[in-house]
């Protein structure tokens, strides 16, 4: 029970982590801001059975598309955290580390590069996005984001 309750207070302080971090770091141009309207119009389609859209114009607006967003996005990092501290509790045991942890949240980049923009209508690493390069290393920022504030929950608990 220990290592679930780590797990989630890990990945929501990792998703938090990568939410406020984007938001600042997005000022400056370097990397895209995360538009968790876009993320709420593609779990909406996930929940009806629409796993892939040729373009992100082809996601259909839905009601309360922020909060439904928001709440996908932080059950996603509840969803990655869980299972890692879990893994790590039965098959290495003992203290979770820290440096692991950032590792892993920085590995899970590939869930947006291979899942999420695919399934957008963007491709692989977001090739087909008008963003460019930023459409590429903005996921790896914000997981790395994710991934100290894994550590950091993990350090707390």
């Amino acid at each position: 029970m220990t290592a679930v309750l780590t797990g989630v207070v890990a990945g929501l302080l990792g998703t938090l982590a990568m939410d406020l971090l984007n938001g600042l770091v997005a000022r400056t141009g370097m990397f895209l801001k995360t538009d968790v309207r876009m993320i709420g119009r593609m779990a909406a389609g996930w929940r009806r059975g629409r796993f892939r859209y040729r373009s992100p114009e082809e996601m259909e607006p839905v009601d309360a598309e922020r909060m439904y967003g928001f709440a996908a996005h932080y059950l996603i990092g509840v969803g990655l955290a869980v299972p890692f501290v879990l893994g790590w509790s039965v098959f290495i045991g003992g203290e979770v580390s820290p440096a692991w942890a950032l590792a892993y949240g920085i590995a899970t980049t590939a869930a947006s590069w291979f899942l999420v923009y695919p399934s957008m209508g963007l491709g692989a690493l977001g090739i087909r996005s008008p963003d460019g390069c930023r459409a590429v290393l903005t996921p790896l920022a914000n997981h790395f984001f994710y991934g100290a504030g894994l550590a950091i929950g993990i350090v707390l608990m």
